[in-house]
């Protein structure tokens, strides 16, 4: 699927659903948690592997948060 851009250029555009990352605006979206949760949950988990830092920015690995969530019992 394309979007036009500003320019008129043609851009890809990634399903939320075949993205391998996913930053902390889109993941509330995937995954129906609350983005203060999920910085919550980052917040007590800084080493998990479902984080990824790109410099100052958080991004969540989509697969390895989604079995995270798998092995959890509540939010």
């Amino acid at each position: 699927m394309y979007d036009k851009s500003v320019d008129g250029q043609e851009e890809a555009h990634v399903p939320l659903s075949e993205k391998y990352a996913l930053d902390l605006n889109q993941a509330p979206e995937y995954f129906g948690i609350s983005a203060f949760k999920i910085r919550k949950m980052i917040r007590d988990n800084p080493y998990a592997d479902f984080i990824l830092m790109n410099g100052n920015k958080v991004l969540i690995k989509r697969k390895k948060f989604e079995a995270y969530l798998d092995t959890i019992y509540s939010i």
